[in-house]
């Protein structure tokens, strides 16, 4: 009879030894951005319960990540116009590899797998020629492989959709690294939705109103039946009430949530984080600019709950509801009803928190 370790050492000596999954780990349940009080910018792994399971120092300030699907491997990504992105085991924190995308692109901010985990698909700035683009990585040597377009300028945040394409958040946006953050093209600037073949055919092409061409489409959430939610960040007079949250199914007009409601003031323009509820029937957006959660129903488009939260931005699906993290230190569990606390440190969490597992 083969015994388990015959049978372990045949598939070393065939290169085939098993690598660990999500399941043989289990933790961590969140990875987030942060900063430390001594100024090291860091990737954290977090339980539900808010505890910190690894920090794993980066090179400047980090945005979001994304999880392997199938590996306990993670990727972090700098904040725009960043050029590093580290891959990390999740079971030690334990740096894999660090990419970096060629002469004159840098990242976004965000990224996704393949389904079956062999390819990494980036979001990227063409800088000099003001175009977006989807970088390609090889996920077993992390080695880039390819690029196609985004289908528009600003490529921010992007998904991997379960029917099989990408959704991009092409934020319209033209920035340049000798310009900082400065947008460049507010007289011209136009965002989208763009849904692509995983070889990068355009599949549809999703633009706001010509009055709302200032809201920029940034950050993405799926919910359960596969409606995609948008956040969006205004590049217009902070006075107005403009939307900040929207959904979108292939084939129809985009559907603006709580378009009137004199409360989206309070979140001074700015969608941090979206997330739906478990059931899909609410989404969430926070605001660490007008230190604000907002809860909206799906069905009626209308707001049905505000938390006032100072400096909140990460938000995540859990449990019944949600979870969040805010610059100031606190994990805290959301509801409709109620925000309560879970913990408070000193590390001021950053914009994103990332389920993995």
């Amino acid at each position: 009879m083969t015994t388990r370790r015959g049978f372990l050492g045949g598939l070393m000596a065939a290169g085939l030894t098993p690598r660990a999954s999500w399941a043989d780990v289990g933790l961590p349940d969140f990875v987030t951005a942060g900063l430390e009080p001594n100024g090291q910018y860091i990737l954290a792994g977090l339980s539900r319960s808010g505890e910190v399971l690894f920090r794993h120092p980066l090179p400047g300030r980090g945005h979001a990540a994304s999880a392997h699907p199938l590996r306990p491997e993670v990727i972090a990504f700098a904040r725009r116009p960043g050029r590093f992105a580290d891959v990390l085991d999740c079971r030690t924190g334990r740096q894999i590899a660090r990419i970096t995308p060629p002469e004159g692109l840098h990242f976004y901010g965000h990224g996704c797998f393949s389904e079956d985990g062999s390819r990494l698909f980036t979001t990227e700035n063409d800088y000099e020629n003001a175009r977006g683009v989807i970088g390609i990585w090889d996920s077993a040597t992390y080695r880039r492989i390819g690029s196609f377009s985004s289908g528009d300028i600003g490529p921010h945040d992007i998904l991997r959709h379960p029917d099989g394409y990408l959704v991009v958040a092409n934020g319209g946006i033209e920035t340049h690294p000798e310009s900082g953050r400065t947008p460049l093209n507010l007289p011209t600037m136009r965002s989208s939705l763009a849904y692509l073949s995983f070889d990068g055919a355009l599949l549809e092409h999703v633009a706001l109103p010509t009055d709302l061409r200032l809201n920029s489409i940034r950050h993405l959430a799926l919910a359960p039946d596969g409606t995609v939610g948008f956040a969006m960040q205004w590049q217009g007079d902070l006075g107005d009430v403009v939307p900040i949250v929207g959904l979108h199914r292939r084939g129809t007009a985009p559907r603006l949530l709580a378009e009137d409601d004199p409360r989206l003031r309070n979140l001074n323009g700015y969608g941090g984080s979206i997330a739906f509820a478990p059931d899909g029937e609410t989404v969430a957006v926070s605001s660490p600019r007008g230190d604000r959660v907002q809860i909206m129903d799906v069905h009626s488009a209308e707001m049905t709950q505000e938390h006032n939260l100072a400096d909140v931005c990460g938000l995540a699906t859990a449990g019944a509801g949600w979870v969040a993290t805010t610059g100031l230190g606190q994990v805290l569990s959301l509801s409709p009803e109620q925000a309560r606390p879970i913990t408070t440190g000193a590390t001021a969490w950053d914009n994103h928190l990332i389920p993995v597992g």
